[in-house]
């Protein structure tokens, strides 16, 4: 390539690897200084080009900036944007803006940082004060920009951050960006995003069709790209169900390779092994997305954290390991966390157990006891600080009135049981009193319906009825069913057409076991309690099965890999 022949504005930066993307920072180092009049080539060893930065993959993004270390800066920040890492995103495109005054590109992603899409999140605020710092009207930014394609960036935001409900605002952004793919069909960032917008206008909650069309521009990009970090991310979410995850084999190995600087990257590659119960790949992964979360964090100055969402995904991994101490080594370290930490409890109607200390640790503590089956050790005896929140509680309830009725406490169970209809009703009533209700929230409710189903079940059996407890429990499971499948582990925390199979073990009915746990292992495959109920029912039943044929077992990796 003769570097002779482009401009600064289209200096692409490339991090797909250490070498490359050294390679780029010293190009981009070597035009500033150049364009300063500096000398370079003669003062040694000592005149090093700046750190090579962190490795994420690669992508090409021209705009009409004229300094090429701006530029740089903002290639790094839309591959953390694309990542998902929207601080560190933040702060490249802002550090863009203080290189270069009024570029245009690096307020428009300080913008897009605010928009969560597969997380149904959105900070309007904090994007239209990004927006105004370039020009204080949609007229006066739109002539801020270079070019065509830059102009039609612009007018996207002015719809995605404009008036109106935020649905209705989804919907609109999806149109411009359909609009915009037709125009530029070759530009992959546009493409990208058009793929993204098809998720959004979804919230959170899995729409096949959409989530397959967002799979196939994804795929279109990552075939041109291999080393582009945001198609590998779409396709995986994309495929993200039992169905459809081999298909995101590929990616989800690319990601892990391309991105080992960013969190996110690495726990994201997890999606598809658990999908498809590659149970080692799950640990590997989550471990060294917890690592490279923790060396962030010490980076800020902060304590190590053992809560939150790659480390409830790593606890899950390793139970379905059978690693039962390392997890519940890693529970007590979160509880260690929440002791010495001042954070409150979440907000009532914060109801993503992920995004507060008290939400994930009780998260963890709950499929501990669950996928342990200890229904009267000693972590049965921890108590929480809940405040006003909700998700904990209910959580806690609901895994209180399980143990009672599994331990033959009945008392306990029922007791408990009360507890946990209360809080329901609660949060029912408080979403319902919502002006804009968010599409995950029936979800949630969905989600109580067959947890509290499940429990009017063990009650019903702890009365004498297993008939009526079994209809029951069948009605739980096919509740489940009908829900969209989760993102990761199963919603319910004792999965219904598990517990539905259990509870047929336990009455003796081994050949309408095998069926309850056939459909569980199709919600959730190599779910390792179900993979032994369905093998023991079968050979009870002396049926040959082959449901459970290609599961990974065996231990996890060391810690320290």
């Amino acid at each position: 390539m003769n570097y002779s022949d482009i401009g600064q504005s289209d200096i692409a930066m490339t991090i797909g690897n250490r070498a490359s993307h050294t390679a780029a920072a010293l190009l981009a180092w070597l035009l500033m200084c150049l364009s300063a009049g500096i000398a370079v080539g003669h003062e040694g060893p000592h005149a090093a080009p700046p750190d090579a930065g962190p490795v994420l993959g690669s992508l090409t993004f021209p705009t009409s900036s004229g300094h090429p270390q701006a530029q740089a800066l903002f290639v790094e920040g839309m591959l953390f944007l694309h990542l998902f890492e929207y601080q560190a995103a933040l702060e490249r495109f802002q550090q863009a803006q203080a290189l270069e005054s009024g570029f245009v590109m690096a307020h428009w992603g300080e913008a897009m940082t605010h928009n969560h899409p597969i997380w149904d999140e959105q900070n309007r605020d904090l994007a239209r004060a990004a927006l105004d710092r370039l020009a204080p009207t949609a007229e006066a930014r739109a002539a801020r920009a270079g070019t065509d394609i830059e102009r039609a960036w612009l007018d996207a935001l002015e719809i995605l951050y404009g008036e109106g409900p935020k649905a209705e605002r989804d919907r609109s952004y999806l149109r411009h960006l359909t609009g915009m793919a037709e125009r530029w069909p070759d530009d992959h960032e546009v493409r990208l995003f058009h793929a993204l917008a098809l998720f959004g206008v979804h919230a959170g909650v899995r729409h096949v069709p959409d989530y397959l069309r967002a799979t196939a521009i994804a795929q279109d990009v990552f075939s041109a790209n291999p080393n582009h970090p945001g198609a590998a991310h779409y396709l995986i979410h994309g495929v993200d169900d039992p169905v459809h995850a081999v298909l995101g084999l590929s990616a989800a190995r690319a990601l892990g390779r391309m991105a080992p600087d960013a969190a996110h990257a690495q726990h994201m590659t997890a999606h598809i092994y658990l999908e498809l119960g590659m149970w080692p790949d799950v640990v590997r992964a989550n471990r060294a997305a917890a690592a490279v979360s923790n060396r962030h964090r010490a980076a800020r100055g902060q304590p190590e954290r053992h809560t939150g969402h790659s480390n409830f995904w790593l606890l899950y991994g390793l139970l379905q390991l059978g690693e039962k101490e390392q997890a519940r080594a890693l529970l007590e370290a979160g509880w260690a966390d929440r002791q010495a930490s001042d954070e409150p409890p979440p907000e009532p109607l914060e109801l993503d157990p992920d995004t507060s200390l008290t939400g994930s640790l009780v998260q963890m503590w709950v499929r501990q006891i669950i996928e342990t089956r200890d229904w009267n050790g000693g972590l049965l005896k921890w108590s929480f600080e809940f405040g006003d929140s909700m998700d904990p509680p209910i959580t806690h309830a609901y895994l209180r009135s399980l143990a009672g009725f599994l331990d033959g406490d009945a008392e306990a169970g029922t007791r408990w049981r009360g507890v946990f209809e209360g809080l329901r009703v609660r949060v029912g009533e408080m979403i319902a009193g919502q002006a804009e209700i968010p599409p995950s929230h029936p979800v949630y409710i969905q989600r109580l319906a067959v947890m509290a189903l499940q429990l009017d079940a063990l009650q019903t059996l702890a009365d004498g009825d297993s008939d009526a407890a079994l209809t029951l429990a069948a009605q739980a499971s096919r509740r489940e069913g009908e829900m969209p499948l989760a993102f990761g582990p199963p919603y319910v925390d004792y999965p219904a057409a598990e517990l539905h199979g259990d509870m047929l073990t336990a009455a003796g009915r081994d050949t309408e076991a095998i069926a309850a746990y056939r459909a569980q292992l199709a919600r959730s495959q190599c779910k390792t309690l179900s993979v032994s109920g369905l093998a023991a029912a079968a050979e009870r039943a002396g049926v040959r099965e082959t449901a459970a044929e290609g599961c990974q077992t065996g231990t996890a990796p060391p810690a320290a890999d």
